[in-house]
């Protein structure tokens, strides 16, 4: 039997979770976020590298994964990370600070994400590939913003390191 006052206690079903375990938690998630981040930057740069997206057999596998990909990453940072935040569990002030600021704007990225993938996932036909070159480059625009606006936050969360310069 454990002692009183080893373990924080809630008066719900579940016990609390003390402050070392939720840091590990995020940190947890913040390595995955990191870890989706980096193959998704792989398979857009693979499919974006492609000279000619009329290869319709090479094209819609790849554009699925990315899609598959890009959902995947943005689920992740949502659920696991922003959702924390939005909903009042993180009490931190730097973090509170620097999510206030790049919400709204971080949003607006998922939103673009999601609408990239509502446009491509289902794909069936070659002609409806003419847009996709144009689509990818504002596609790696939104990426880019989207990872600085997340390594703001992920920053303040203590979970990535912040160039000196920045």
């Amino acid at each position: 039997m454990e002692p009183i006052g080893a373990h924080e206690f809630t008066t719900g079903t579940r016990p609390a979770v003390s402050i070392a375990e939720r840091r590990e938690q995020i940190s947890h998630a913040v390595e995955q976020l990191i870890e989706r981040r980096r193959e998704v930057m792989i398979a857009y740069c693979d499919l974006a590298g492609m000279e000619a997206y009329a290869e319709t057999h090479v094209t819609f596998p790849r554009l699925r994964r990315l899609c598959q990909m890009l959902i995947d990453y943005t689920a992740l940072g949502h659920f696991e990370i922003y959702q924390r935040i939005v909903e009042g569990k993180e009490r931190r002030t730097p973090v509170l600070d620097v999510a206030e600021q790049v919400y709204p704007a971080l949003a607006e990225t998922t939103d673009a994400l999601v609408e990239f993938n509502d446009n491509y996932d289902l794909l069936e036909d070659a002609e409806s590939v003419a847009q996709l070159a144009g689509d990818l480059s504002r596609l790696g625009e939104t990426f880019a913003v989207r990872i600085e606006l997340e390594d703001r936050i992920l920053g303040a969360l203590g979970g990535i390191e912040r160039p000196a310069s920045q």
